[in-house]
């Protein structure tokens, strides 16, 4: 496929990709994005508002 290269290692499996982002740079964002949603499907997650809560109180936000 144009503009995508793939690495292989010494018995020719396929490891690695390179991807030519100015090509296929928008499939690359939402692949990314999957990735990261990935990454933390198993973390707790909390509402906004508390959020906003422990960042005043940590003075990381003036206000809400």
């Amino acid at each position: 496929m144009e503009g995508i290269l793939y690495v292989t290692d010494r018995n020719n499996k396929r490891r690695f990709v390179q991807i030519d982002l100015e090509k296929h740079g928008e499939i690359w964002e939402d692949f990314y994005d999957a990735l990261m949603v990935e990454a933390v499907k198993d973390e707790d997650s909390i509402a906004l508002e508390e959020l906003g809560q422990q960042l005043k109180t940590e003075g990381l936000l003036d206000e809400l």
